[in-house]
């Protein structure tokens, strides 16, 4: 039985397994990334990213390399595939509200949906706040999904089946990515968003319901949004917040995880409702009883293991030949 207040306090139980990490986080001190400088919360979150993941699956192929921005920037990017055939592909954005998180923060996540699944994913490492702010995390992410729409097949992939997919602010771009591929005639099967921001002000119930975590709390949101916008007119762009994009009509089919007791929960919700009212075939997943960023606790939570084996039916399915 966890003794922790937040956890006793919050209008959702958290499952027993939950309330027991949310515990023994509390338990450990770690001050919370707001408390620390951009670098300083880069650095903490990678050293925490795997502590509760699962082993990290073995893949026939792991290759990094490199995606040319608009501005001439070289974006990293990795490749996993389950084997050397051609393959569909996943391009998956981490999260880390646009200042934190990397390639390597999801590896191990990226490689469980590779083996899964049995499609290939392309994760990719764009440019972070504040020393690149907004637009500068879609423009990338843009970029290097279209690339491998038109290139994939340089790389052993096939184009023809492509998914889009990310968790937190990766799936903010992932809905992003899914708007300009429509606008841009390019093909995509399914839109992957695992918790995604969509609002531009934080003032769903949840975000109030949820405001002191645990883990993400309003303190940590503003300190993230804080490092990426230019000014508040960032907040009431659509590549931001695509909740209020003028029109999702045609976009791809979404496949949405959330977690229950999550800030983000209800504009998750508002977006599901948003592209079935456009006619968009929607997969709507809440997972009870559990916090932002869970799918990257399978070691501890077996909610995540059920949200990665739903992740990878998902994609075997839309990306099926």
């Amino acid at each position: 039985m966890t003794t922790n207040p937040t956890a006793q306090r919050l209008p959702h139980p958290l499952t027993a397994k939950m309330a027991s990490v949310v515990e023994r986080m509390a338990r450990a001190g770690h001050p919370s990334l707001d408390q620390l400088t951009p670098d300083e919360a880069k650095a903490s979150y990678e050293r925490g990213a795997g502590v509760l993941e699962v082993p990290k699956p073995e893949l026939a192929r792991i290759e990094d390399f490199e995606i040319a921005a608009r501005d001439g920037h070289a974006i990293p990017a990795r490749l996993y595939a389950p084997s050397a055939e051609v393959l569909p592909v996943l391009v998956y954005f981490h999260g880390g509200g646009f200042t934190v998180g990397n390639i390597r923060t999801h590896d191990t996540l990226c490689r469980v949906l590779c083996k899964k699944s049995g499609c290939a994913v392309v994760s990719v490492d764009y440019r972070l706040a504040p020393a690149h702010k907004f637009p500068t995390a879609s423009d990338d992410a843009w970029d290097a999904f279209a690339f491998v729409a038109r290139e994939g097949a340089s790389l052993g992939l096939d184009p023809a089946r492509l998914a889009v997919g990310g968790d937190s602010a990766g799936g903010t771009l992932a809905a992003v990515c899914a708007i300009l591929a429509r606008d841009a005639g390019l093909p995509l099967s399914l839109q992957m968003l695992i918790y995604p921001g969509t609002t531009g002000h934080q003032d769903t119930e949840s975000h109030r319901r949820y405001a002191q975590g645990p883990l993400l709390t309003k303190a940590l949101i503003d300190y993230f949004f804080g490092q990426y916008v230019r000014s508040p007119a960032d907040r009431d762009d659509w590549r931001f917040a695509p909740l209020i994009a003028d029109d999702v009509d045609g976009v791809a089919p979404a496949w949405i995880a959330l977690a229950e007791c999550d800030p983000v929960v209800d504009e998750g919700i508002a977006y599901a409702d948003k592209l079935r009212a456009a006619g968009v075939p929607v997969d709507l997943e809440i997972y009870r009883g559990v916090i932002h960023e869970f799918l990257k606790m399978g070691r501890a939570v077996p909610e995540a293991l059920q949200a990665q084996d739903d992740a990878a039916k998902a994609l075997r399915d839309a990306l099926r030949p």
